[in-house]
């Protein structure tokens, strides 16, 4: 090897005008201009923080680019799965995924690079994890199946009301749910519940959060 190309992460460069998306960029650049046979190259993530297609398109490119004319050695980490259809194409490229387990439906990290295209993205399932609220995740995914459903470069077409994001009747059975859950906590008194009545109602209380969730 005679030298390591690295872009991994990225950040605004705010001072000098630079978006996270230019400081990318401008790193890719530098990479597709400079790497030889000899290099290793370790990319991540190249063409996010711009339209989908945009990047997608950006992201192909520079990977037929550093297979077909830089010739290195490269790790090209990615979340767009359609470049997955150069491996029938590029004779060199080889696609491995990282396994995951699903399991009552939660996913389960099994830290093991296997060969091949991964079957789906866990992007919410991820987001799950992290801790975004319940609604939000609920309504990723009802917003995920009409993407699924629909041509995406299309998406401009959807009627607003389509939109879960925008329905009215989530957001009045939440406030039925919230409602339910204030008035099983206002027919608590503290002073008078014996440690089976309140471990009898903390039950109540979960079961019908996850009744609703």
């Amino acid at each position: 090897i005679d030298r390591l190309f690295s872009r991994v992460g990225a950040g605004d460069d705010l001072a000098r005008g630079r978006s996270t998306f230019l400081v990318e960029m401008i790193e890719t650049a530098g990479i597709l201009n400079s790497a030889s046979d000899k290099s290793l190259v370790i990319l991540d993530e190249i063409g996010r923080g711009t339209a989908t297609f945009d990047g997608l398109s950006i992201a192909w490119a520079s990977l037929e680019h550093l297979h077909d004319m830089n010739k290195s050695r490269t790790l090209f980490a990615t979340h767009y799965h359609e470049l997955t259809s150069l491996n029938n194409n590029l004779k060199n490229l080889s696609t491995y995924h990282l396994k995951i387990k699903e399991w009552n439906s939660e996913i389960i990290f099994l830290h093991t690079v296997e060969f091949g295209n991964a079957d789906k993205s866990y992007g919410i399932s991820v987001a799950k994890i992290a801790g975004l609220p319940k609604s939000v995740i609920k309504k990723a995914r009802e917003i995920l199946q009409i993407f699924e459903s629909q041509d995406l470069k299309h998406k401009d077409k959807l009627a607003i009301n389509e939109m879960p994001l925008f329905s009215q009747t989530d957001k009045n059975q939440d406030n039925e749910n919230f409602t339910e859950l204030l008035d099983i906590i206002k027919g608590i008194d503290p002073d008078r519940t014996s440690p089976k009545d309140a471990l009898t109602k903390l039950y109540e209380l979960k079961s019908l959060l996850e009744s609703k969730s």
